[in-house]
This record gives structure tokens, sequence and C-alpha cells, in this order.
């Protein structure tokens, strides 16, 4: 019998309103902390290690996922979901208390692994709840919280850290986080499919976390704070590398596996997940790369970016929303609907590869919009599609591993992207400066702005160019002119190569997505399933 089959209406609404609202608290923790950075470093020092501050989140919170995932499937969802609140809300306190950078990045490490394990809990949630024919607009209310909390985020911590001080930016988690404990105590269902005793993989779980953890960082490192050639990059990704063998050796002979590799023989399943690791690509590309935008070739503000990235989220939002009342309303055809959302996304993803310094504003608002629809329109598309795939017991593990995906995804987008943006640029600076401006700025100067253009986003920069030109006398202002227009110029178009690689790896999806197959969202009850459910089969469809 599946989950959702045992609970009243009474107990739907109040846990999904609760799973909502957690979900809510652990994404509006990720971007909440961005805006208050700046001053967290000033307070603390350890400028070297700014980054760490969210690369040890986004490590822990990704890292856990495919084990709460299947953990759940074996011992239920409710106290995971409860304990993983409580880990939460622990971390947020000692990141308020934190005196140094260390302890920072160490609770924020803890925040993770509470984090991460509530957002694989509540897109599994949303299947214990309702059958698949009605997964549909719910999930597109999870992936709409998602990007509400992308556009409240960094305004909440401009808000809290001007008016109050950084550390509140954790704290304020306790008194929304606190009541949601006591909700899903009280509410939410313990349901576990499998109540025969299980024995935990820890081989598979330790050699998982030993080929995550070191892939992460080797990522977030990487053309950041060392070369990719650098011993510690490489020295990870090749200690990844043999863990992953290791792991899939260990699971392929394991009683109960933490990962059953055998889901992957799934069609479903797989094109789905090549498809997810795509958008993730795309999807943090484009977060990361839009402000850039805005502020280096358009010349806003910092604030006024939020105009353009507000926008964007928005229409995530409604991509989302959307498509999830269209997979419920109109029979669940998603590769159908998978194709559209992501044909708007290469839209979306040509037009601003196409933008220059001369696009208008509402030409910029109308592509980013359009991005950001497409893209909103691949979260509940392809959860669903996961979802109904497979079993209701291997439902979690599933699901946690398609946002495993995504994260990764994200994660080599902006690796490769980024380092294209940088070599792109220089190479185009440095190929367009003359050589009076070069004889102006000298030969290192000349070297430091093609590896950080902060003169076109930063007014103190760009008043020490002026200077610096102004020595030169009556020819100094056009020159200054011209080093300006080549910044520009030179960082529009590889922000535009950057948009451009991915376009192609959402054509990569898209063929992805030629090979999922459909099969007929199920309602509350199907004898078909009742007997495939019987069955030792590991998939609902294939």
């Amino acid at each position: 019998m599946n989950s959702y089959e045992l609970l009243t209406r009474r107990q739907v609404v109040i846990t999904m309103s609760g799973v909502l609202l957690a979900m809510f608290l652990s994404a509006l923790d990720q971007t909440v902390v961005s805006t208050a950075l700046p001053r967290m470093v000033a307070d603390l020092g350890g400028f070297d290690r700014y980054t760490w501050v969210s690369t040890s989140y986004l490590v822990a919170s990704t890292s856990i996922l495919p084990i709460v995932g299947r953990l759940t499937d074996f011992y239920g969802r409710k106290w995971f979901l409860v304990a993983a609140i409580v880990v939460f809300l622990i971390g947020s306190v000692l990141a308020g208390l934190s005196q140094t950078m260390t302890q920072l990045i160490v609770f924020r490490a803890v925040q993770g692994l509470g984090g991460g394990s509530i957002m694989a809990i509540a897109f599994v949630a949303v299947g214990d709840l309702f059958p698949p024919a009605e997964r549909g607009k719910n999930q597109g209310y999870v992936a709409s919280v998602f990007a509400m909390s992308s556009i409240l985020g960094p305004i909440l911590g401009g808000l809290i850290t001007d008016q109050l001080s950084w550390n509140w930016i954790f704290y304020i988690n306790l008194p929304l986080g606190i009541p949601l404990i006591f909700l899903f105590i009280r509410f939410f269902p313990h349901v576990r499919l499998e109540p025969a005793r299980h024995k935990l993989d820890i081989p598979g779980v330790a050699t998982l976390i030993l080929s995550v953890v070191p892939l992460m960082l080797a990522l977030s490192w990487g053309g950041v704070q060392y070369p990719w050639g650098s011993p510690q990059v490489a020295g990870f990704l090749f200690l990844s590398f043999l863990m992953a063998l290791l792991f899939i050796f260990i699971e392929t002979r394991a009683e109960q596996p933490i990962v059953p590799l055998h889901l992957f023989k799934n069609r479903i399943l797989s094109s789905s997940l090549v498809t997810i690791f795509f958008t993730g690509f795309a999807m943090f590309g484009g977060i990361i790369f839009v402000p850039l935008y805005a502020q280096g070739v358009l010349g806003k503000s910092a604030t006024s970016t939020g105009t353009i990235m507000t926008p964007m989220m928005l229409g995530m939002v409604c991509g989302a929303t959307l498509a999830g009342q269209a997979l419920s309303r109109l029979g669940g055809h998603y590769r159908a609907q998978g194709l559209v959302g992501l044909t708007i996304l290469a839209v979306g993803l040509y037009l601003i590869s196409r933008m220059t310094a001369e696009t208008s504003f509402t030409m910029t608002l109308f592509n980013l919009i359009l991005m950001g629809f497409g893209l909103g329109t691949t979260f509940p598309t392809y959860t669903i599609a996961i979802q109904n795939s497979v079993l209701p017991r291997f439902m979690g593990v599933a699901t946690s591993t398609s946002q495993f995906f995504r994260s990764v995804g994200g994660l080599l987008g902006l690796a490769i992207l980024g380092s294209v943006l940088t070599n792109r640029f220089s190479s185009k600076f440095l190929g367009s400066v003359g050589a009076d401006a070069e004889g102006v700025l000298g030969t290192d100067r000349l070297k430091a702005l093609a590896h950080n253009p902060q003169e076109l986003v930063s007014d103190e920069a760009q008043e020490g160019l002026r200077q610096t030109f102004a020595e030169a006398g009556p020819q100094g202002a056009p020159l200054l002119e011209g080093v300006m227009e080549s910044l520009r110029s030179a960082l529009s178009s590889a922000i535009a190569d950057v948009f451009l690689i991915s376009l192609f790896v959402i054509i990569i999806a898209i063929v992805a997505t030629m090979f999922l197959k459909e099969v007929p969202l199920r309602g509350r009850r199907s004898p078909n399933v009742e007997a495939q459910e019987a069955s030792d089969s590991p998939v609902a469809a294939d």
C-alpha cells in the first residue's frame, strides 16, 4: 500500500505546509548569507577563506543527499526530517556564536548537513503525500519556494545585517524552525514501506562520502583558490575517481546498497538524471554570471542588479508552477513538456549570448525572464518523471540522487564556465588595447586588469585608473575611455561565450529528453501498480 493512502486530508495539508516552510528555511539560508559575507570577514578576519563559508555548506549539503534519501527509504521520513531540522538549528546557533572564521566554516558545514537533509526529504515527501497524478502541481510549489528564497534571501540578508548584525541571519532560524519541529512530531506521518530489518551499508556510505567530498572541493577550488593542475585539485580529483570506482565495486556486491545501482538501468531515471545534470550546469551559470553582465557591461549598480535578477527568478517561479499544474491536469506528458521547457530555455540562452552593452534594458529583462521560465519548467517535470518510474521503496534514493546530480552539475558548470570566462576575457582585452594605453598603464597593471576587471564594478578602482591616465596629459582622457570600452567589450564577449556553452549543454539535455519514455501518471490506486509493487522489480516503469 502507498503511504498517501494512509493519510487524512488534514494530515496532508498540514504536513505539506510544514514541508514547504522547512524547505524555505533551508533554501533561504543559502542565499541570505551571501549579502552578509563581507561583514563577517570584516569582523572575523580570514579573507583568504572567504569562499569557504559557502563551500563548506555546499559540500556538506550535497554529500548527504543520496545517503539520507536511501536511509529514509529504510526507516521512514518523519524522524529524519525532525533530526535534520534540529541539526540545522544547532548549526545556526553555533554559526551565529562564531568567534573565528574557522569556527564559522565548521559550523556552516553542520548547517549544511541539516539543510541538505531537509531539502532531500522535502522533495521526497511530496511523493509520500500525493499520488503521481497529483504530484506535479505540488512539486511546482516546492520549486517555487526555492526560487522565492533566491529573491528574498539577499534582501533579508542586507536588512538584517544593517539593522542588527550578521549574527542574526543565523539566529532568525530559531523562531522559524522550532515550531516546525513540534508540527512534524505531531502531524508528519511515520510510514515505513519496508518494515523489515535493514543492514546499513557502511562501506558504501564511507566510499560515497570519500568520492563526493573531494570532488566537490576540487570543483570549488579549481581555478579560484588553486590552479587546476595544482596538487590540491588534481589530487582530490584522482582520489574522488578512485573512491568512485571502489564505491561501484562495493555497491554491486552489497546486500542492501546505499545507492542501488540497478536503478540506473531504468531508462526514465537515467535520461532524467542526465538532463538534470546539464540543466544544473546552465542554472548555476545563469545565476552567477547575469549579475556580472548587469554591473560590468550595462553599468548597473549592485542594487539595480536586483531589478534584473528578480524578474528572472519570478519567471522561474511561473515556469515551475505552470509546469506542475500542466503535469497534473494534462495527463503527465513529461517528455513533451520537458522538450518544450528546454527549448524555451535554449532560446533564452541564445538571446542572452547575443546581448551587448547596447542591448536595451527591456530586451535584457525579456531574455532573462524567458531563460528563467524555461529553467523553472524543468524542476517539477523531471522530478515527477523519476518518482513515477520507481517503486515507492526506492523513491527516496531516486529523488535525492536527482538533487545530487543537479548540484554536481552546477558546480562543474561554475568551474568550467568560470575558467572560460577568465581566459576569454583576458585574451580579448589584451588583444584590443592599443600600444599608447599600454605605455601609460605598464605591463604589470595591464595584466592585472586582464585578470580582475574590478574597474567595471568599483567606483574606487575607476577613480584610481582615472588618476593614472590623468597623469598622461590631454591624451589621457580618450585613452581611458578606450580602455574602459575594451574592458566592457571583452567582458561582454566572454560572457556571450559562457552562455553559448550553456546553450550547447542544454541541447545535450534536449537529446537526452528525447529518450525519456512516458508512462501515464498513476492515480491513488492502480491494479497494475499493485501487481508491480508485489513483484521483485526495482522499477515501476522502464
